[in-house]
């Protein structure tokens, strides 16, 4: 899935831990793992923090729309 790949990509590229987008994002820490992992996916309201946190669009984020 490339939602696994953007994330972990995007965390790495802003030199954080899962732990500390976790507090930036108030989404927790064992979820971004999940994700990263491919293990479980965000919900809508997840997703929309995340491209938020990131100045993305929830399309870019998912890899359906280029970065």
């Amino acid at each position: 899935m490339r939602f696994a790949i953007n994330i972990k990509e995007l965390r790495e590229e802003k030199n954080l831990s899962q732990e500390q987008l976790a507090k930036l994002t108030g989404i927790s820490q064992s979820a971004i793992a999940k994700w990263e992992l491919s293990k479980a996916e965000p919900t809508a309201s997840m997703l929309i923090a995340l491209a938020q946190f990131f100045d993305l669009t929830v399309g870019q984020l998912l890899g359906v729309e280029e970065i």
